[in-house]
């Protein structure tokens, strides 16, 4: 072993000056400390800038400003649509505010009808639809009751505030209602509900019949959707109930495409009657 490394030894000799240029050092070679002047140079310049192009302090948060009390109703997040609004004359001409209170109050009824997970989870999905619909004015009626539940004019009904396995949801009417898309999330999976009825609520469209047509009705057999704003855009979902036997609308022969859309939609759903509102709505009153 002793004589292998002493036979090495003079090869090593050769190389070691090679060996110990190529080894980390801890040394500053020539050039490096320009080089690093230079960056230093560079990062204060890019330091001094970002400085510049910081955001100055908007007028009201300054220490030498003056401050008012109307500050609390200032909008803090400075979005686009609180911009635009800014940029804006005021009008506060009559039909102006009448237009302004009008979607101020839409704003509250369509948050007031969004879906409540808790009265779903105390009422059950029955209860909890028949008490939204009696709240605001329609009727239900329950399976093996022939009777029509609604509200008083002071807004009282009875019906249970807690569930109860025996109140099965068999039909529903939402006449002349202010119903809004988000309020329908309030009356789905009711597996026993025969007879929906939305006449002359003005607020259903299209998305919402999207949304009753996947609701989860699997036995609903009557649909009445005159005097709302559908159009054959919206009949096209109806493939999904399968059970559906009769659908009233204003007119389906009003025009070519609401005829044409009304019959592809009775071949698809085998049982399906589709029938003007003045069939049903004036037999009714006569």
């Amino acid at each position: 072993m002793l004589q292998r490394l002493s036979r090495g030894l003079p090869h090593l000799r050769q190389y070691g000056p090679r060996l110990a240029s190529t080894l980390p050092s801890n040394q500053a070679q020539p050039g490096e400390e320009e080089v690093s002047a230079t960056v230093k140079r560079i990062r204060a310049e890019l330091a001094t800038d970002k400085q510049k192009l910081k955001w100055r302090t908007p007028i009201g948060d300054r220490p030498e400003d003056w401050s008012s009390k109307l500050k609390l109703f200032s909008n803090n997040e400075q979005t686009s649509d609180f911009i635009v609004m800014m940029q804006r004359p005021i009008d506060i001409s009559p039909s102006n505010v009448k237009e302004w209170w009008k979607n101020r109050g839409e704003r509250i009824e369509r948050h007031m009808q969004q879906f409540i997970p808790e009265r779903h989870k105390i009422l059950g999905a029955e209860l909890a639809a028949a008490h939204f619909i009696l709240y605001r004015g329609g009727a239900a009626k329950f399976l093996n009751d022939s009777r029509w539940h609604r509200a008083t004019e002071e807004g009282e009904f009875n019906l249970p505030n807690k569930f109860d396995a025996r109140f099965k949801v068999e039909a529903l009417r939402c006449d002349n209602m202010t119903l809004y898309y988000e309020g329908l999330e309030n009356i789905r999976s009711l597996g026993s509900l025969k007879f929906l009825s939305f006449h002359n609520v003005k607020t259903f469209d299209d998305w919402c019949l999207d949304r009753i047509s996947g609701g989860g009705y699997p036995n609903l057999e009557v649909l009445d959707l005159s005097g709302t704003d559908i159009t054959i855009n919206g009949l096209s979902c109806l493939y999904r109930l399968p059970h559906l036997k009769l659908l009233i609308l204003d007119d389906p022969k009003a025009t070519l495409e609401m005829e044409l859309a009304s019959v592809m939609l009775e071949e698809a759903i085998p049982n399906l009657k589709i029938v003007g509102a003045d069939a049903i709505h004036l037999s009714a009153e006569s």
